[in-house]
């Protein structure tokens, strides 16, 4: 498939507008990060509206980045205290007397 061909997806981030391109079973998803990133975007810019797009566009990754670190590190918490349940009901189980 040539570049030409590929199919992209138009969105919007801080008013402007940029070409992506994305299969058009994933473009739901693009749209969605859009604007979520968009969102992150713009609420730097208002805190100060002096900075570029580059650099609002770092610190909004980097936010991001922090959001997504943190919920991992949680998700994985959550299963390892669900490992640990497992365990501890496995074994009471096991010491349980037959029925």
């Amino acid at each position: 498939m040539t570049d030409a061909s590929r199919p992209t997806t138009d969105i919007t981030l801080l008013g402007r507008s940029y070409v992506i391109a994305c299969p058009p079973d994933e473009q739901d998803k693009l749209e969605r990060a859009a604007r979520y990133l968009d969102r992150a975007m713009s609420g730097i810019h208002a805190q100060n509206n002096l900075l570029g797009t580059e650099r609002i566009a770092i610190m909004a990754a980097l936010n991001i980045t922090h959001e997504l670190l943190e919920t991992l590190d949680a998700q994985r918490d959550r299963e390892r205290r669900l490992d640990e349940l497992s365990t501890r009901l496995e074994r009471a189980l096991d010491d349980a007397p037959p029925r």
